[in-house]
């Protein structure tokens, strides 16, 4: 019989117990939004990833980008598996899209995703106090307007819900001042199919100006080599946010590009999943969700 190393055991135990193994359940194409709603929007729907047997586990809403007018939830199933796999029941959603819907339909989307959520999630494992919201670019800006802005939780008449933001190389944060900045250059226009070519609505749908009203607490990735308008309103975001003593984490990733802000959730073991499980962890009221050690992590 062929004897194996003390070292090769260990090695072969730990990839055995590791969340690449772990089953994941896949719900998809679940309506949040009913043909027949009074909100004029479409139809839209979202897909949940969860490990088997889940129960009372941490959940993280993702929203994608693609600049509010491209985009679709399908492209991000193998980030949904891989947290699911790490012990956190993932949902991931479609939204209208311009040029058909704008920026106010988009927030409306989405409050009514995590609205979904909070009723329902528990039916897959996952704990309706624990709900984190995430995007990356536009989803970013979506994200931070569903957990800084108070106005849209007051027109569905309930308290927000969500118990932290990760904010992923996030565009809008303050596309105010953006777009009039860009007003006479010849791609000054390019975000007037979501935002309109109205500053009033510009500033409505900008989350800097909020952040007085902000209770939640925020995680802000930024790569070092994405787009100029995505750094400049991310530094104006940052500024506010200290003045305003809000609860925010900053992360840099050097040598990054936008795309590659979100590509690496590809790889398991990446800088991202670190800095989200981390905060999901220190944010969760009690967390149950296990490492790939087999130990549980959380407060």
């Amino acid at each position: 019989m062929k004897k194996y190393s003390p070292l090769f055991l260990a090695i072969f135990l730990f990839v055995i117990q590791s969340c690449a193994f772990k089953g994941v359940v896949r719900e998809k194409n679940i309506p949040y939004i009913e043909a027949d709603n009074s909100y004029d929007l479409p139809i839209k729907e979202l897909n949940v990833f969860s490990p088997r047997k889940a129960s009372n586990l941490p959940v993280l809403i993702f929203i994608h980008g693609g600049s509010w007018n491209k985009g679709r939830k399908e492209i991000y199933d193998f980030m949904g598996n891989r947290l699911a796999r790490r012990d956190v029941v993932t949902v991931i959603i479609d939204y209208p899209l311009a040029p058909d819907y704008q920026v106010d339909d988009m927030e409306k989307a989405t409050v009514l995703a995590v609205e979904w959520v909070e009723k329902n999630i528990f039916d897959f494992g996952g704990d309706p106090d624990q709900i984190f919201v995430s995007g990356h670019s536009a989803g970013g800006h979506l994200a931070a307007l569903a957990a800084i802005k108070k106005e849209p939780w007051e027109e569905l008449g309930r308290s927000n819900p969500i118990k932290g933001a990760i904010l992923n190389d996030p565009a809008g944060l303050d596309w105010y001042w953006f777009l009039e900045q860009m007003r006479d250059r010849p791609d000054g226009t390019a975000n007037y199919d979501a935002f309109t070519d109205d500053p009033e609505v510009w500033k409505a749908y900008s989350p800097v100006y909020f952040l007085d009203e902000n209770e939640v607490p925020l995680l802000l990735m930024e790569g070092e080599k994405t787009y100029p308008g995505i750094r400049l309103t991310v530094e104006r975001f940052r500024e506010k946010a200290e003045e305003k003593g809000v609860d925010l984490i900053y992360s840099f990733y050097p040598k990054t590009k936008h795309i590659p802000m979100v590509t690496q959730y590809f790889w398991t073991w990446s800088k991202g999943y670190d800095d989200v499980l981390n905060f999901i962890d220190s944010h969760s009221e009690e967390s149950t969700r296990t490492s790939s050690s087999g130990v549980k992590t959380g407060k």
